[in-house]
């Protein structure tokens, strides 16, 4: 009787231990809307995360249920994503930004001269004032600046300012004389322009940059990591957690992989190899580089400039300019990298802009990629697309990486520059998806804001922040809230061959996830930009909270 009562009541502990005992995880957040952006796009109420990965998903109750936590969220209802992922960016050069003067919002060079004032006041032991963001368009002149009132207020003191896409440059006297620009010269990819008198202007354009910007000090290491920090901060404030660097050289390169090494940045790096047809073998030999956050498996192309620059090389002329711009490097060059770079296992993406540059890059992709759809190579921008030429991305399997903002900021001038019958094949996102079933979806900050959902907006909405104009901007092409999100999460994630780490949330992923404080798939179009992030994490660890 005594035996048979103590096996009565050991059963009844084991049952009772193996009810109440959860399994331990480092974080459950619950009382949320979390859209995994998985196959079915389905949604949940709570998740689990152990050593940085998702473990489990389901109700508030199941996952409360079966897990206990060393740390808890209760989300008040809030929506919950995958962490956004910027598909095509340009971290270095935000943070030289963030200490250089910002010129975004100008609208006059006489704006300019006053902003370069206050900097060098504020600067003054500065060898060089190097500043970033100006566009001719906002300031209603037909052509470039020149150089006339820099060297009037700034004769002693080298200038080098960046145009807003960052393919072109406005300089002055004293930075020619540096470079020993005294005359007009033909640059191969890139142009000095001249005065009204013949000559140089001040206005670099595409490769004739180089000509001065090699003699700009380089920064040093540690003001260089406090400058990729104080940008890594921004970005988390959005709930960016993974970027694509559009284009390093292989010093920013080492250092990425010395600041990853000593675990100085925490943001997820897809680093692109700045390369160009005549230095590729030197970068080839370094071959790929993976750790757990930053990753460099793939080639930058350029193969034109920008349209707003008149630097994209087109078909036929500029609707508003005797011009059709130019690649920055000849047909056979291009040919001859393409068909070096198949032989071996990188990933090749390419800057191209216009109607021209597409066609070439897309025509010589395919002419040299065997199994093209294991490749996964990249158009960046894929900004303008001659009709014949959309099917070349499903048949070559070619992903479109564009950024929908640049859409509603060229809206307002991209008709002048291409005419009403080209604009048709102009920012065809939607034409685009349909060819490929995928898009990557980036921003190119610092050219355009580095917030997601400003892109967000405009791939959905194809309107500015102040809903110009009415109906939006050729909303054939725009995209559902659910392509854009996954644009910028698993799409994303699958161009840089990354999709069974991150960019949904799903068991065994990275747990890297963002909570807004309203749900982007539900409110009203004209409330997506005020959306502020109320929480970012990557890998179970919160690195930005408002909370």
């Amino acid at each position: 009787m005594r035996l048979l009562y103590s096996v009565i009541v050991l059963f009844f502990v084991v049952l009772f231990s193996s009810c109440t005992t959860n399994k331990e995880v480092d974080l459950i957040v619950y009382n949320a809307k979390i859209y995994t952006v998985d196959s079915n796009f389905t949604i949940y109420e709570a998740l689990a995360v152990k050593n940085g990965v998702f473990v489990d998903m389901g109700t508030s109750k199941e996952i409360q249920r079966k897990y206990v936590a060393k740390d808890s969220i209760n989300a008040l209802g809030k929506a919950i994503y995958p962490g956004f992922y910027d598909a095509h960016a340009h971290f270095f050069m935000f943070a030289d930004l963030l200490d250089q003067v910002d010129l975004s919002n100008t609208r006059s060079l006489a704006e300019v001269v006053e902003k370069l004032k206050i900097y060098q006041d504020a600067y003054p032991d500065r060898k060089w004032i190097i500043g970033g963001g100006w566009d001719q368009n906002k300031w209603g002149i037909a052509g470039f600046p020149t150089k006339d009132s820099l060297d009037k207020y700034f004769p002693n003191t080298p200038i080098f300012l960046s145009r807003v896409d960052y393919h072109a440059a406005l300089v002055n006297g004293k930075a020619l004389e540096l470079a020993q620009i005294d005359s007009l010269f033909r640059v191969e990819g890139g142009l000095i322009v001249s005065d009204s008198i013949g000559r140089p202007s001040g206005v670099l354009v595409d490769n004739a940059m180089s000509l001065v910007a090699q003699h700009i000090p380089l920064p040093e290491e540690r003001p260089l990591l406090l400058g990729l920090r104080r940008a890594q901060d921004s970005l988390f404030s959005v709930g960016l957690t993974s970027i694509v660097d559009a284009g390093l050289t292989m010093e920013q390169l080492d250092y990425l992989k010395k600041f990853y090494q000593q675990d100085s940045l925490k943001i997820r790096d897809y680093a692109m190899i700045a390369g160009n047809p005549n230095s590729i073998d030197k970068y080839l030999n370094e071959g790929f580089y993976q750790s757990d956050r930053l990753s460099i498996r793939s080639i930058k192309l350029m193969a034109d400039g920008a349209l707003g620059s008149r630097g994209a090389c087109l078909l036929d002329h500029y609707h508003d300019a005797p011009t059709r711009g130019f690649l920055l490097y000849s047909p056979e060059q291009f040919d001859a990298v393409v068909k070096r770079l198949a032989a071996t296992e990188f990933q090749v993406n390419t800057h191209a802009i216009g109607d021209s540059a597409n066609r070439l890059m897309l025509d010589t992709y395919g002419k040299y990629l065997k199994e093209p759809q294991k490749r996964r190579w990249r158009i960046e921008h894929a900004q303008v697309i001659a009709p014949n030429d959309f099917a070349k991305f499903s048949k070559y399997h070619i992903i479109p990486s564009v950024q929908p903002t640049h859409a509603t900021s060229d809206m307002y001038w991209a008709q002048e520059r291409l005419g009403a019958e080209r604009m048709k094949g102009a920012y065809a996102y939607k034409e685009l998806l349909k060819q490929y079933g995928m898009l990557a979806l980036g921003s190119d900050f610092p050219v355009e804001h580095f917030n997601p959902l400003y892109g967000f907006h405009a791939a959905v909405a194809r309107v500015d922040k102040s809903g110009f104009p009415q109906g939006g901007f050729q909303m054939e092409n725009a995209l559902s809230r659910e392509e854009a999100l996954r644009g910028m999460t698993i799409w994303a994630a699958y161009s840089c061959f990354q999709e069974r780490q991150r960019g949904s949330i799903e068991r065994g992923k990275d747990a890297d996830f963002v909570i807004l404080d309203d749900d982007i798939m539900q409110v009203a179009l004209d409330r997506i930009r005020t959306i502020k992030t109320l929480r970012t994490v990557i890998a179970g660890e919160t690195v930005y909270s408002k909370l």
